[in-house]
């Protein structure tokens, strides 16, 4: 399964709805949603780039003049106008949108915001006003790294912690951003349940496949039995924020 089938069935099954995973996290430095909403005006209009089940951007609705959500899987949105038509939200609009081609006029949006989605500097920089804001959280190399150890595979298993970071940092200076800061934190979370943890690896591409290739449950097994402390299964939660004013 390719990654855009894969999000296609997660917004099918639970737009991406992790809120009944029993999970604590020690060490989380931001809330990614909270920044943006704190760094904006009420008068602002704002981007949401892979906004998956929209929930976030229609908290924060009635503290904006106007959001729009895109996201390349017909599923998230599927999940997303649902969500948007039981919230009787009015100043919302979700689109199907590839961030390579944003398809919005240029200089449009005072605040672009990217959590956990692949996005196109060039393409943040053209409908972005001068002036304007760009923040993205994303997910480090170094994230769940006992886990991917554990199965010998995983997302960016065995890629040098930052490259990512550096990367976009580049590409945001090269496309036109005069100031760019970036921020990190690893954090230790626990795992309440065998399940929550079966969950996340069901439903996210932190180690690929997971179930369809031989060994992985007992592999599964060995984790939590190694791993498994008073407060939970324990792995991290490695971020990294980047703000970027143009």
């Amino acid at each position: 399964m390719n990654e855009l089938e894969y999000y296609n069935k997660v917004g099918v099954v639970n737009g991406w709805d992790f809120s009944n995973l029993q999970v604590e996290a020690e060490g989380v430095k931001w809330d990614f949603y909270h920044e943006v909403n704190k760094k904006s005006e009420t008068s602002d209009i704002l981007l949401d780039i892979g906004t998956g089940g929209g929930e976030n951007i229609i908290k924060m609705a009635p503290l904006k003049l106007f959001l729009a959500g895109i996201d390349f899987s017909m599923g998230m949105l599927e999940t997303a106008k649902a969500n948007l038509k039981k919230s009787k939200v009015k100043n919302v609009r979700f689109s199907h949108m590839s961030s390579e081609h944003l398809q919005f006029p240029t200089g449009f949006f005072d605040v672009i915001s990217a959590c956990h989605a692949p996005f196109t500097s060039t393409e943040v920089a053209k409908v972005l006003k001068d002036n304007g804001l760009f923040l993205t959280q994303q997910v480090s190399e170094a994230d769940k790294l006992n886990l991917k150890k554990a199965f010998g595979r995983g997302q960016s298993f065995g890629e040098v912690d930052g490259t990512l970071k550096k990367k976009y940092i580049k590409e945001l200076y090269e496309s036109g951003f005069t100031k760019v800061n970036s921020f990190e934190y690893d954090a230790i979370e626990y795992y309440k349940r065998t399940d929550d943890l079966i969950f996340l690896l069901n439903h996210t591409p932190i180690i690929p496949d997971f179930g369809s290739k031989e060994g992985d449950i007992e592999i599964l097994n060995d984790f939590i039995k190694n791993n498994q402390t008073e407060k939970g299964i324990c792995t991290n939660s490695k971020r990294f924020l980047i703000i970027a004013n143009k």
